[in-house]
């Protein structure tokens, strides 16, 4: 099959899957005669894992390890497993660092009395929290 039915196979772009054979989370494809690249179900397969994987948000590097340790049937489960945990460790971190962020910009629009003022103190504290507006600065 050509790319584009294996771009639709896999749901992702075409585009999507140039780019992860030049990073080398496949093998070159075969080429027809004409130049076209041509895949079987074995790279469509592939393909999803690495989909999957990336919408769980794995790196291009943590792809890669999962597609060796896919690929690797002397490793343990528990390997696999081990990676999978620190992988959601590392979310359970980006969250909290997610909500730290939401919070903080909740309590700068809770001082903001969003009305017809240019006073505003979520630019001022993106500003350095001076308290000093744009115009104090755009005069000295």
């Amino acid at each position: 099959m050509r790319i584009g039915e294996a771009a639709r196979r896999s749901g992702m772009a075409a585009k999507t899957i140039r780019f992860y054979e030049e990073a080398g989370l496949t093998a070159p494809a075969s080429r027809t005669g004409n130049g076209y690249r041509e895949f079987g179900e074995d790279d469509v397969r592939r393909l999803r894992f690495i989909h999957r994987a990336r919408d769980l948000g794995f790196s291009i590097e943590e792809v890669r390890r999962l597609l060796s340790l896919w690929s690797d049937r002397e490793r343990a489960s528990a390997d696999v497993k081990r990676f999978a945990l620190e992988h959601v460790a590392r979310v359970e971190a980006k969250m909290a660092e997610l909500r730290s962020m939401r919070d903080a910009i909740l309590h700068l629009a809770e001082r903001c009395h969003g009305d017809d003022r240019p006073e505003c103190p979520i630019l001022d504290e993106l500003a350095g929290g001076t308290g000093a507006g744009r115009g104090a600065r755009d005069s000295a």
